[in-house]
């Protein structure tokens, strides 16, 4: 019987890698902000962000004082710690009481989580690896945030533990990167991912399918760059608009339609399709299950429902995710 393309998944990568199964602990830390946020570079962030939507582990107990490159004193370095400490600790002991998990990256997931002195990540990143069964870390950022100095140190954490970067790419068409407010353009990007790979660092690329006036074609050139970029991972999300964000006034106001489930698969399935083998999948869908959630309505689904879904149809075309 045929049995069809297997999916190089980052679960099974990392399986592969160390011999047993890796969770990514997902952190977020006061005082992490984004450059497109403070002033720096735009102000308002992307239109569809809203960062407290993507940040399971922040909580509601953020700090007013927000790290920038130049800050030179962090007066709350030691809240980060106990933060760190505390989101390791309690989500490390639900992986393993309920899925027998004991092995982690430490994933700095919420804002722009090299947007600080180095001197402040250096405790940050040290400190998470400290922790017991942290074999690496993955830490999410943005192009236009990221020194050469801080990939330098990285890539000597590198030859001890696994490390990743995760770059937003979202669209490698400078017009949509200005319709959302971005705040850089697409060579950001692609500078930003050949750095990284000259160091020897393991890069990961978000894409976001269903950006504003964005054809099929389109996203698939997106995917099709950050292939030839040289990413090792990819994530793939569907746009999707929630409350009190700028993109939300556009879908009240016409202006925007939210990407169909339709459409996603079939884009999905094409990207997939045209994904070299040796690129890990570490998302293929993303969603909300709360009320802020405006469109497209399919993204409220559970995620076991929509996962069948999606693996139905990735079966009809031969892949096995």
């Amino acid at each position: 019987m045929k049995r069809g393309r297997e999916i190089l998944t980052f679960g099974r990568y990392l399986r592969r890698r160390f011999g047993t199964r890796v969770a990514k602990v997902p952190l977020g830390l006061s005082g992490f902000t984004c450059p497109n946020i403070d002033g720096t570079v735009a102000r308002g962030g992307c239109t569809f962000c809203l960062n407290e939507s993507f940040s399971p582990n922040l909580g509601s107990n953020s700090e007013k004082f927000y790290l920038k490159l130049s800050e030179e004193e962090n007066p709350i370095l030691h809240r980060q710690l106990e933060e760190l400490d505390r989101q390791i600790e309690e989500t490390s002991r639900h992986f393993a009481a309920d899925y027998g998990i004991e092995s982690y990256l430490a994933y700095f997931q919420s804002f722009t989580n090299t947007y600080a002195p180095l001197s402040t990540l250096e405790r940050l990143y040290e400190r998470a690896l400290e922790h017991k069964g942290v074999l690496g870390l993955s830490i999410g950022t943005r192009s236009d945030c990221i020194s050469d100095e801080t990939i330098e140190y990285l890539v000597q954490l590198s030859k001890e533990y696994e490390i990743w970067v995760e770059f937003g790419i979202q669209s490698v068409f400078d017009e949509t990167l200005e319709k959302i407010n971005r705040g850089h353009d697409a060579a950001s990007v692609e500078d930003a991912i050949y750095r990284a790979k000259r160091a020897g660092l393991n890069v990961c690329g978000h894409l976001i399918f269903g950006l504003p006036g964005e054809s099929e074609e389109m996203m698939l050139e997106t995917a099709s760059k950050a292939y030839e970029w040289g990413i090792d991972s990819v994530k793939y999300h569907p746009l999707y608009v929630v409350k009190n964000t700028l993109l939300a006034n556009d879908l009240r106001r016409g202006r925007f339609e939210a990407i169909e489930l339709e459409e996603y698969l079939s884009v999905l399935t094409k990207a997939l399709k045209m994904k070299p083998e040796h690129i890990s999948v570490q998302r293929v869908c993303a969603g909300i299950d709360n009320d802020t959630l405006l469109a497209p309505k399919w993204c409220a689904l559970k995620k076991s429902e929509i996962m069948a879904i999606i693996r139905k149809r990735l079966q009809q075309e031969d892949l096995i995710y």
